[in-house]
């Protein structure tokens, strides 16, 4: 049993250990809401920051849409092209027609130094036409056996016609801007037809505070905005031989589908090829099914019978 002096000294004991813990248990607690106060400011920090980069990407991604489209233009519309399709052809009305249009309006100032007569020649026109046209035309020959050069009517091998003899004389004529050889203008431009089509026939008024320098002409899906070519398709233009109306979007539609043929002639014949290895290829993996069906049929069908007797 304790005594009294041990009773006293064990209540003292208790109560000392209990005035010590208390400050140190004070400072746990004031420590653990501090963190937990510092976890919740941590928690909206990070929420703040989150939401100012997705505003600051936002507002980085119209800048830079804004830049692109002041760099490229307007991003073209995208149009149903009657040749677009997997085994869609040529119109090759349409492509003639649009020869029509590049020879009237078009070939004063632009060449397609990688189209030749010959090429026409099924396309467009039949043999007998295509050489009469390129009769019209004189092209520079020789030497002679006299050493001098010579001129002579165009022949189905000769190329279309250049309107300049080199770029220096074609800047000078168009007050320093080069128009491009559209002989792959379809495949040189993002969007490439629907692109053409929409510079075409997207000539229009500046809006309110834009200023366009003499000499040049608004078009918004031009890089820029602002191109040295005026506005050439007006309703009327020209005179289709077949008697379509000669319209801006026609005739449009039908000088877009003349320079899709001629940046890519073997469209038709290449979707051709590739449909004609699809129905071989498909023919040989049918052989090739029925030939594993009847070769592993008796594997595969036969049943294994374990004698546990014997």
């Amino acid at each position: 049993m304790f005594g009294p002096r041990a009773l006293q000294l064990l209540l003292r004991g208790r109560h000392h250990s209990q005035t010590t813990a208390s400050p140190v248990l004070s400072s746990l607690i004031a420590k653990k809401d501090q963190d937990g106060a510092s976890s919740i400011g941590m928690k909206s920090f990070r929420a703040f920051a989150l939401l100012g980069a997705g505003v600051s990407g936002l507002l980085s991604f119209a800048t830079i849409a804004s830049a692109d489209e002041a760099e490229h233009g307007l991003e073209s519309p995208n149009y149903p092209w009657p040749h677009s399709g997997i085994l869609s052809s040529y119109d090759h009305a349409s492509i003639r027609r649009g020869h029509q249009v590049y020879q009237e309006v078009c070939a004063s100032c632009h060449s397609m130094s990688l189209i030749s007569y010959r090429d026409l020649v099924g396309v467009a026109y039949t043999e007998e036409e295509t050489k009469a046209m390129a009769a019209e035309i004189e092209v520079v020959d020789g030497p002679n056996d006299e050493g001098e050069m010579f001129t002579r009517p165009g022949k189905l091998s000769d190329r279309l016609p250049q309107p300049y003899a080199n770029e220096q004389a074609a800047r000078f004529a168009n007050g320093g801007a080069y128009p491009p050889d559209l002989s792959l203008i379809t495949k040189a431009r993002h969007n490439g037809q629907n692109y053409v089509f929409a510079l075409l026939t997207g000539y229009r008024d500046p809006p309110a505070g834009v200023s366009i320098r003499e000499g040049l002409h608004y078009n918004p899906y031009f890089p820029g905005g602002a191109i040295a070519m005026p506005k050439m398709l007006n309703d009327g233009a020209v005179e289709y031989e077949d008697g379509t109306p000669a319209t801006e979007a026609q005739m449009g539609k039908d000088v877009v589908s003349f320079l899709s043929w001629a940046a890519e002639p073997e469209m038709e014949e290449r979707k051709l090829m590739g449909f004609k290895w699809i129905f071989v290829l498909s023919l040989a993996l049918l052989q090739a099914a029925y030939y594993r069906r009847l070769r592993w049929s008796v594997l595969k069908s036969r049943k294994l019978v374990l004698d546990v007797v014997n």
